[in-house]
């Protein structure tokens, strides 16, 4: 398996490659209804995992509406395409309109990552 598919044995983690790479990590309190928000995201996780330098992605979400997405990027390049794809724009114009009541963006430096050793996410 190849990084940036999804992860069978452990689905929902993603399966990046050795560091470095980069984290975008997407923090949002959500709005009330869906009003399209469950496609849009589907199709933005779609979407992101075509562009270049895409390494994967973890989303959870509680009932509260509190999310958290990590999505895993070989470089700040590609970072900044994948902010700059219009479809994505769109997205985020409706997201700061309709779905999110508060939101943060942070970008992060993976230098190291590691797990349980028996797990598909590796040593």
């Amino acid at each position: 398996m190849k990084s940036g598919e999804p992860d069978e044995t452990w689905p929902g983690m993603a399966r990046t490659p050795e560091p470095p790479y980069y984290a975008v990590i997407f923090t949002s309190m959500r709005s009330a209804g869906d009003k399209g928000y469950d496609s849009a995201a589907a199709r933005m996780e779609e979407l992101a995992a075509q562009q270049p330098g895409f390494l994967g992605i973890e989303s959870a979400r509680s009932p509260g509406g509190l999310g958290i997405t990590v999505s895993y990027w070989s470089d700040l390049a590609s970072i900044s395409g994948w902010k700059a794809n219009l479809e994505h724009r769109s997205a985020q114009e409706t997201g700061r309109r309709v779905w999110y009541a508060d939101y943060r963006i942070r970008i992060s430096h993976v230098q190291r990552a590691y797990g349980k050793a028996s797990s598909a996410l590796g040593a």
